[in-house]
């Protein structure tokens, strides 16, 4: 904890190009809503609504973190389709820098097809160009340059594994910190390569179905405990009830936010760019993760994982009625600098 805290406070802000660069999945998330959670096979089922919107965990937290004024760099591979071209525009709009990624014709663009059904939803994937990114492909020049680095979809990711922990090294040495949220794991393995790179990581940021998968666990406290000499920050992302932290050691719950949602989806990605923006402006692991419970609980206010987030006023006004931090406010008040 002491190293990840004196690197960032020795950290001036504009001695580095980036505050985060990310490698990573991007893809559409295509949303039908409406449909029975039981569907039999062979049969039409309508659907009463659909959306398309920006999808991939990755893409979503470097989206949401440029909005909130952090410079992102993002690296990845990514198909110079239709919906490749439509995923680009929309990441950057908000910000992000996407100049190391050009377009491919190898592989389709991935897509997400999520059917939601109240608390529980279907996630359909065809990964297209996400298994294709290697540590080969992301240029190191880039991704140093930069106070932080970020990965998302770690099991999705196959074609990172091979040179992760390498990597993960010498950003270390190169003096960045390091977070983790390996999202879900579709063959239920929970291992291989995430048991290599957990040591090199300074903050952990699971869900609590996924930390109770990872460590083999019936309880939050007991995989916790587990957890407890492998990563000193490890943040868990506990839905509507908010976030639990666990600091060296030491434990503390941190309340949600009340919402009445309309889609959940992306709002764990949505906590990560709260939480890493607070905690990269030096605020205490128990703020940032306030302000993740936030940034989370805006998500789910429209559908998709950054719909709610590009209604700039909607932005504001949540983050003020529910205490954002004031270097937050300043940059997402109308006119401000961010987007």
């Amino acid at each position: 904890m002491k190293r990840i805290r004196a690197q960032l406070m020795n950290m001036v802000q504009g001695q580095r190009r980036f505050d985060v660069t990310i490698a990573g999945e991007i893809n559409l998330d295509l949303i039908l809503y409406g449909l029975p959670p039981h569907m039999p096979t062979e049969r039409e089922l309508l659907a009463t609504g659909f959306k398309m919107t920006l999808g991939g965990s990755s893409a979503i937290t470097a989206h949401n973190l440029a909005l909130l004024g952090t410079r992102v760099g993002f690296a990845t591979r990514v198909c110079d389709d239709e919906m490749g071209q439509f995923a680009m525009r929309r990441i950057g709009e908000s910000g992000v820098d996407v100049s190391t990624s050009p377009g491919e014709r190898e592989e389709g663009t991935g897509v997400t097809i999520l059917l939601p059904h109240g608390a529980e939803r279907h996630i359909l994937t065809y990964p297209g160009t996400t298994a294709g990114l290697t540590c080969d492909d992301l240029p190191w020049t880039y991704l140093s340059a930069s106070r932080h680095f970020h990965l998302s979809s770690l099991f999705l990711q196959s074609g990172l594994h091979a040179g992760l922990p390498e990597l993960l090294r010498r950003l270390r040495s190169a003096g960045l910190t390091i977070s983790l949220d390996t999202n879900d794991d579709p063959e239920d393995a929970w291992g291989g390569i995430l048991h290599d790179v957990l040591g090199l990581i300074d903050v952990f940021l699971p869900n609590e179905r996924e930390l109770l998968r990872i460590t083999g666990s019936d309880s939050l406290d007991k995989a916790l405990v587990r957890m407890a000499d492998t990563v000193p920050v490890i943040v868990v992302k506990c839905g509507s009830k908010g976030s639990v932290i666990q600091v060296d050691g030491r434990r503390q719950e941190v309340p949600g936010v009340r919402v009445t949602p309309v889609d959940t989806i992306g709002a764990g990605d949505s906590f990560n760019a709260g939480f890493l923006s607070a905690y990269l402006h030096g605020c205490s692991i128990s703020e940032a993760a306030r302000f993740g419970n936030v940034t989370g609980a805006l998500s789910t206010l429209s559908f998709g994982g950054t719909e709610a987030w590009r209604n700039r006023q909607m932005r504001h006004r949540f983050f003020l009625e529910n205490g954002a931090p004031d270097f937050i406010l300043a940059l997402s008040e109308p006119g401000g600098p961010a987007r």
